[in-house]
């Protein structure tokens, strides 16, 4: 229908627009595998876009400074999240709701208006790309892709990572194994908060600015992504590689729609909500059989 989408330069372009959705979804997987779910995100992207702006535009600090405390900052932010969950036996939905409503709160504070950035060593991340055929491949695809083998190393060849699944399918049973579940409940929300934080560092490469009203909405084009590549809601099942399905799907939407230029961009949001609760319901229907023969 749409042959141009299918070209090389249309497919890298994929690539780099999706990346700050895909670092943030890695994140959101692992706390997804362990049975939970992080509100927060699209916050904390904010707060680490916003931030980052300011220490380089308004503080003076180096680059690769600012993008150290950002990502530090989403990082605390998601282990204290982590932490309240485990120790008050508190749902992750109403902590992580609160910690989205304080990281825009604190973002908001930084400031109220987006401005730009002119460093010119930052200008050097924004600038630098890989060209191959007839696109170019820059550094937001480029960590996309290291962070999602990063993960899929820390789920699938790590003790953590077989944490994460144990404590996702039965907590009180990983609890009667002792496995360090407070520890790796913890472990799970700071790399969430920090692969927003990451995120957030990420688009100010994109827009060559800061936003404090970025990536609203984002928390739950994450968990959709999330589900869509296979992870189950409840927890225990599920991979970052196909996460990175699902944000090529959502992606390749939201392309079709710009390419076919006669829809809203609305309808992506559409067609998101449609294939999230269709994949729920396919989730739902598959684990009821599994009950069923057991």
């Amino acid at each position: 229908m749409q042959p141009d989408m299918a070209s090389p330069r249309a497919i890298l372009d994929l690539l780099n627009g999706s990346a700050p959705l895909g670092v943030v979804a890695v994140g959101m997987t692992l706390v997804i595998l362990s049975g939970g779910v992080d509100l927060s995100v699209g916050s904390v992207l904010a707060l680490s876009c916003i931030l980052t702006a300011w220490l380089i535009a308004h503080g003076g600090w180096p680059p690769m400074a600012a993008y150290a405390v950002a990502m530090g900052a989403g990082t605390v932010l998601g282990a204290a999240c982590g932490w309240v969950i485990h120790a008050f036996r508190l749902a992750p939905f109403i902590v992580t709701l609160a910690g989205m409503f304080a990281a825009r709160g604190l973002a908001l504070s930084v400031s109220l208006d987006s401005f730009g950035i002119d460093h010119p060593a930052h200008q050097r991340f924004v600038d630098f790309a890989v060209r191959l055929a007839d696109g170019k491949l820059h550094l937001n695809a480029m960590v996309l892709l290291a962070v999602l083998g990063a993960g899929a190393f820390v789920a699938q060849c790590t003790a953590f990572g077989r944490h994460v699944y144990a404590v996702g399918g039965q907590e009180s049973s990983a609890t009667l194994m002792g496995l360090p579940v407070g520890r790796t409940k913890v472990g799970v929300y700071a790399l969430s908060g920090g692969c927003a934080a990451l995120a957030g560092v990420l688009r100010t490469f994109e827009m060559s600015s800061g936003d404090p009203t970025a990536g609203v909405g984002l928390e739950l084009d994450a968990i959709a992504a999330v589900v869509i590549g296979g992870t189950l809601l409840t927890g225990g099942v599920g991979g970052v590689m196909g996460t990175l399905i699902g944000v090529l799907i959502l992606g390749t939407i939201q392309t079709w729609i710009l390419f076919d230029g006669r829809l809203s961009s609305w309808w992506a949001r559409v067609a998101t909500g449609v294939l999230l609760l269709a994949f729920v319901l396919v989730q739902r229907t598959l684990a009821g059989k599994k009950a069923a023969r057991c």
